[in-house]
């Protein structure tokens, strides 16, 4: 079986960039084939103070990226005095894919790295193979064709966090509604030029309700 067949068996990831940050959103749903191994599965990691990462495919090999992407960006702010860029941290998330593309087993997980450096707002997606590419708007994963039913009618590019949160809320919930392998709940992050933050459940079931 191919890494991009694996890594579609079950999740929605979704990032948006916005005039003043960026939203990351993702489901809860561990899935196994058929069977549901997990209701509350991380996929949304923060990595500093201005970064956080998705992740979809194989859930041990994924979160071993992100403590080495964590390391690496401590390691990046301590000898340079200052965060690292987001576009710095996708590309070394894009270099370990692609090392394990040239000894042919292609890792099992594709990734959105998104966050707020001195340049603004930035999202890139990577796919198991390395390649990277920076969106505006994008999702991943097996309901990510019902996320961009929405995505695509609502998304503007001008809007801010306020005004697309909603937006990234039913898109992650209309996913969950159609897709069998994603389900159950969903996180959704926020990162702007004051940092990190995660939604709590009385915020996201407000922006749900409205």
């Amino acid at each position: 079986m191919s890494a991009e067949t694996r890594i579609l068996k079950g999740t929605t990831t979704i990032g948006v960039v916005c005039k003043d940050g960026v939203i990351l959103g993702t489901d809860t749903r561990a899935t196994m084939g058929t069977y549901v191994a997990s209701k509350h599965a991380k996929k949304v990691y923060q990595i500093t103070d201005n970064l956080a990462m998705t992740i979809a495919g194989g859930v041990a090999v994924a979160q071993k990226v992100v403590e080495i992407l964590k390391v690496n960006s401590r390691l990046y702010e301590l000898e340079k005095n200052r965060p690292i860029p987001v576009k710095s941290a996708a590309r070394l998330v894009s270099n370990l894919l692609f090392q394990n593309r040239e000894v042919g087993m292609p890792l099992p997980m594709q990734a959105l790295v998104g966050g707020f450096d001195e340049t603004g707002p930035h999202v890139f997606n990577l796919d198991p193979y390395g390649s990277l590419i920076e969106e505006k708007m994008v999702s991943t994963g097996s309901g990510s064709p019902f996320a961009y039913g929405v995505l695509e009618t609502e998304f503007s590019e001008d809007s801010s966090i306020q005004e697309m949160l909603p937006v990234v809320v039913r898109a992650v919930d209309a996913a969950m509604k159609r897709d069998v392998a994603s389900g159950d709940g969903f996180d959704v992050v926020v990162i702007d030029s004051s940092g990190f933050r995660e939604l709590t459940l009385e915020e996201k079931q407000r922006v749900l309700v409205n």
